[in-house]
């Protein structure tokens, strides 16, 4: 994954199936390191939701209680901790 992420013809930013992006995967399997290593770059934005679903990296990392990269999003300031979904849930009705 480093390798990847610092290669700059990579888009780290871009969205897979179910239009998430990598740091949206990452965050929702608790992937702490490669959620740092996302954060690091100046052209990956922490609180871009999903295409379907409309969650934020937040709202995926909340829900499974990854309590390490929840910390690492709301230490940003441009994580917005009552995002809502497309089904009006935030993180924290997710978290709960």
């Amino acid at each position: 994954m480093k390798v990847l992420v610092e290669r700059e013809d990579v888009n780290p930013d871009g969205s897979g199936g179910f239009g998430q992006t990598p740091l949206c995967l990452a965050a929702g399997n608790g992937r702490e390191r490669i959620v740092k290593l996302l954060l690091e770059r100046q052209d990956v934005y922490p609180d871009t939701s999903d295409m379907v679903y409309e969650r934020t990296p937040l709202s995926w990392t909340a829900e499974d209680g990854h309590e390490g990269v929840v910390k690492l999003l709301l230490e940003r300031d441009d994580v917005n901790p009552d995002s809502s979904t497309k089904s009006d849930q935030t993180p924290l009705t997710l978290a709960a």
